[in-house]
């Protein structure tokens, strides 16, 4: 049996320091060392520049903390010497003044003051407006009445033409007059005249008479009711073109009447319009100036305390 134990192969080396490494880190060497102290020297600038930026901004603090401390300082003295004044002289002036009535600045307006004015421009503004309204309004609406009745007439002419020509269609069984259309004959001015009736009926019953043509027309009737008097005849178409002169003017007049009274009561609804709006005009303006009066008075008390504070201070 083989009991014999093999060596190690690797051999143990022990840790070693040369003292010529220690001396590269000696004190004498790392101060004459010239990249040591170039690192050295920025380091100690750059450090020396940081303490001088605090210490700027230490200083810069400090003073505004100081500015700061005396503004307040002033503030509460001033107070306090104001209500010591205030105090010593309040038997004299109104009981109700408090240090909240210190003036500041008189070029600062408030919003009352903006209110106030704003009231009295407004105020200017519609009061001018609202005689405006209602004389515009009247004259509009009275040029609109004026044409509404020229149209009421135009309708009242074109309804009585119409009846005219249904009258004699009706009465008479007759499209023209004298070789003339109906719808030509009649204008505004014969389509209401008996005597214009009259004259061209007799004329083309005396028209029929010469040609011989009575038997074939209305007016056959009248001949076969009064034989023999012609008087008669003539007396009875003369009545019946009387009657549709009539008519005629009777259903102008109406149809007159009656646009015209549309005209009316849609004037008198402008009217009222116009009216309301004027009257909602000057409410607002009443109002918008009591509320300037209303700001104007607490303006002026409140500039009269301030005056008699000023009053104090300069004595």
């Amino acid at each position: 049996v083989n009991t014999r134990k093999n060596p190690s192969i690797t051999q143990k080396i022990p840790i070693t320091r040369l003292f010529c490494e220690c001396e590269l880190y000696a004190p004498a060497n790392y101060d004459s060392d010239p990249e040591m102290k170039k690192v050295m020297e920025i380091f100690n600038k750059q450090t020396q520049q940081r303490f001088e930026e605090y210490d700027e901004r230490i200083k810069t603090t400090r003073q505004k903390c100081k500015d700061q401390c005396d503004k307040d300082i002033k503030k509460i003295i001033l107070r306090d010497k104001i209500e010591k004044k205030l105090t010593e002289k309040l038997g004299v002036l109104q009981t109700d003044i408090t240090t909240e009535d210190i003036p500041t600045c008189f070029c600062e307006k408030s919003v009352a003051d903006k209110t106030e004015k704003v009231c009295l421009q407004c105020g200017y503004g519609l009061g001018s407006v609202a005689p405006s309204v209602g004389l515009i309004g009247s004259l509009s609406v009275n040029v609109w009445k004026t044409g509404a009745f020229l149209a009421a007439a135009e309708k009242g002419t074109e309804a009585g033409i119409e009846a005219a020509i249904q009258g004699i269609k009706t009465e008479f069984v007759l499209n023209k007059l004298g070789g003339v259309g109906l719808e030509k004959l009649f204008t505004a001015k014969t389509f209401n005249k008996n005597t214009f009736f009259v004259q061209k009926i007799l004329e083309e019953y005396y028209t029929m008479c010469k040609n011989g043509t009575v038997q074939d027309s209305i007016f056959d009737l009248f001949v076969t009711k009064y034989p023999d008097k012609e008087h008669m005849v003539i007396k009875s178409i003369t009545a019946s073109a009387n009657n549709i002169a009539l008519k005629a003017g009777n259903a102008a007049k109406t149809t007159e009447a009656a646009e015209i009274a549309l005209a009316n009561t849609a004037s008198y609804n402008l009217y009222l319009s116009i009216a309301y709006s004027v009257i909602a005009i000057v409410v607002i303006v009443f109002v918008m100036f009591i509320i300037y009066l209303i700001l104007r008075y607490r303006r002026k008390k409140k500039m009269k305390k301030k005056l008699q504070y000023i009053k104090l201070l300069e004595e």
